[in-house]
């Protein structure tokens, strides 16, 4: 990982692709410039936060006109590496992979879905949305054959730490797990966690203090 990505905070780098994604409607809406308070109110978050990120990317604005959005859009883009695609593999061809590999907004935003890898002999050589699915000996063989760049895990909790050492060792150094387990990686690694029984649960608590209509 090259220095420059490194000094880039934890933070800032999650608040990248809520930029992105705000910078793209107002591209839509045939917008030349946006100030960091308009910016900062399409994500929702404070101006001084907006200019503080930006100014990682060396985009600091002009006083009085704000940011190129056009501009700030493919910096932002290229900082992201999403100037060329980087082809996925989902682990696990159950219901969730299944689903994952009818998204099409993988696609879209530069993530084509390579192939499904299973264990299952039974869906090996099937096609699900388009997506074949491949026994899992054959990963090593597909990471290098299609550059498969990130592993998503949505395997039951019992298998994740088994399939995030596999694709480890088929030279898939980012993963992205949707299985409710704790796994670990080493530090050279990347990992995210999509936990939708966490979220579930934040939700509830809102739901829970949520003022009574009624009243």
């Amino acid at each position: 990982m090259p220095d420059r990505a490194r000094r880039i905070p934890e933070a800032t780098v999650a608040r990248l692709p809520v930029y992105l994604r705000s910078l793209a409607e107002l591209l839509d809406e045939k917008e030349s410039t946006v100030s960091s308070e308009r910016l900062a109110e399409m994500a929702g978050v404070n101006a001084a936060k907006v200019r503080k990120d930006l100014s990682y990317l060396g985009s600091y604005g002009t006083r009085g006109v704000g940011y190129d959005v056009e501009y700030l859009l493919f910096q932002m883009s290229r900082e992201l590496g999403l100037t060329h695609d980087w082809p996925v593999v989902i682990m696990g061809a159950g219901n969730l992979g299944q689903a994952l590999a009818n998204y099409g907004g993988f696609t879209e935003r530069g993530f084509p879905v390579a192939a499904l890898i299973d264990a299952d002999p039974d869906k090996v050589g099937r096609q699900y949305h388009g997506v074949q699915v491949h026994h899992v000996d054959e990963l090593p063989r597909l990471a290098e054959e299609k550059g498969i760049a990130i592993g998503i895990i949505a395997t039951p909790a019992s298998a994740a730490q088994a399939v995030a050492d596999q694709l480890l060792e088929a030279g898939i150094r980012s993963i992205l797990n949707f299985a409710p387990a704790v796994i670990t990686v080493p530090p050279e690694a990347s990992l995210r966690k999509v936990d939708l029984a966490l979220e579930l649960q934040i939700l509830s608590f809102y739901q829970q203090h949520a003022p009574d209509p009624a009243r």
